[in-house]
């Protein structure tokens, strides 16, 4: 293998492990993948967005110049989560990514790794939400995508895409619950933890003035979870230009179907006053199917502006979350309610060229927060609606850019039903850049 493949295959594999690593604002999803589409509101479906077009809309890949690009990209995401006065620990995350295209006339096709969304959190051993444990609680759920996308120039104003995803999530979690609260997610079991075992323990236990109970998974590792799943999934794109100055654009995406989220087979424990130790399973965890329709229009030759609307399955994908410990002494399992609902989102951007060197671009997106009040959770709080956005573009030379972003998404509050309607707020600030190179 010559040097230069070996560079693109080190760096293939660096990101494979990394990207995962996303903390989303949509839900469980990025408000944007790719600075350009970022600084603009997260809209990407009719134009030209560099290899993130694969994450976003594959036939906007045919939208761009034709040669060979590279994008190389880092992002960090800073959320901002409180839950009952308490604020949590998880406050800067790291998150890489990178794509290759090659295009000619015709057609496009080539290969990426993004990180397509998560969530988590990070309360200390003597906080109210470790609820009188004496330990740490936390969440951690990273999904990743390799991406490998094609488009195809069906006529002069008509542009076909599609992409076959291998997707990966992982997940750590460290929860700690009142006995009682626990007993009340309580989804059956067998063995010791048959229903009359169960409640003849959990009376024995209250005798004993044991009154929490924690689940516990999470090998603290920084690029990894303790429960893993992979799978498939897949895109469909198009775009047309009803004039030079005017495309639309819209996409779908196909619901995963990974399987279940699993520890090995002692990675997790169960402490109802001892711990035992044995397999967590989450139960068909998957991301949403989503579709959106977005146009961009050039108003003049410096200034272009975009808008996308997005609808987002959630209530399809996250009804319940379903976990079964398995040890030894028995299986037991718990629902952890959810009843998301689905969401619509509105993103607006523009950009603006100063110079042939240098492009202005800001944007605003507006989304409905898919968790009801009653069952948002402390180590889930995806509630964030706003996000205000901006960034630019700058022709380094001949066949290098660089695009960095900037997203804000104010403080949302709601009273927490499963906390007895104490608070939770999040807010974020993320960034993101890009080195794209031609060549």
């Amino acid at each position: 293998m010559n040097k230069n493949k070996t560079l693109r295959a080190t760096a293939l594999t660096a990101c494979m492990v990394a990207a995962g690593q996303a903390w989303a604002t949509n839900g469980m999803l990025m408000e944007g993948y790719g600075p350009v589409a970022l600084s603009m509101g997260g809209a990407a479906q009719a134009y030209d967005n560099g290899t993130a077009g694969m994450m976003n809309n594959p036939a906007t890949l045919q939208l761009g110049a034709n040669g060979t690009r590279v994008d190389l990209a880092l992002g960090l995401l800073g959320p901002n989560v409180t839950a009952m006065g308490e604020k949590s620990g998880g406050t800067s995350y790291v998150m890489p990514a990178i794509g290759w295209v090659r295009k000619n006339d015709q057609f496009s096709y080539g290969i990426g790794v993004f990180g397509q969304g998560g969530m988590g959190t990070e309360y200390p051993a003597g906080s109210m939400n470790a609820a009188g444990t004496s330990q740490p609680v936390r969440s951690e759920l990273a999904v990743g995508r390799v991406i490998l996308p094609v488009s195809y120039r069906a006529t002069e104003q008509l542009n076909l895409g599609a992409s076959l995803d291998y997707t990966w999530a992982s997940l750590d979690m460290r929860m700690a619950a009142g006995l009682t609260q626990l007993g009340g997610l309580y989804a059956g079991g067998t063995g010791a933890f048959a229903p009359a075992n169960l409640q003849a323990a959990m009376g024995q236990l209250a005798g004993m003035g044991v009154s929490t109970a924690r689940i516990d998974f999470s090998d603290d590792n920084k690029f990894t979870g303790a429960a893993k799943a992979s799978g498939f999934t897949g895109k469909l794109g198009a775009t047309y230009s009803l004039n030079p100055n005017l495309t639309l654009g819209a996409s779908y995406h196909l619901k995963t179907r990974m399987g279940d989220l699993k520890t090995n087979a002692t990675g997790a424990t169960l402490t109802m006053g001892q711990a035992m130790t044995g397999r967590m399973v989450i139960h068909d965890f998957q991301m949403p199917a989503n579709g959106a329709l977005g146009l961009a229009w050039k108003a003049s030759s410096s200034l272009e502006l975009l808008a996308d609307v997005k609808r987002i399955a959630w209530a399809n994908a996250m009804k319940d979350f379903r976990m079964t410990f398995e040890s030894a002494p028995g299986n037991v399992s718990f629902t952890l309610p959810q009843n998301w609902k689905d969401q619509t989102v509105l993103a607006l951007g523009g950009a603006y060229k100063l110079n042939p060197a240098w492009m202005l671009r800001a944007g605003y997106s507006h989304a409905s927060n898919p968790v009801p009040d009653a069952t948002v959770h402390p180590l889930f709080p995806a509630i964030v609606k706003d996000h205000y956005t901006a960034g630019f573009g700058y022709q380094i030379g001949k066949n290098m850019t660089l695009d960095a972003a900037l997203s804000h998404a104010p403080k949302v509050t709601v009273n927490a039903g499963m906390l007895g309607g104490a608070p939770i707020t999040h807010s974020q600030t993320n960034y993101q850049m890009l080195l794209g190179i031609r060549y």
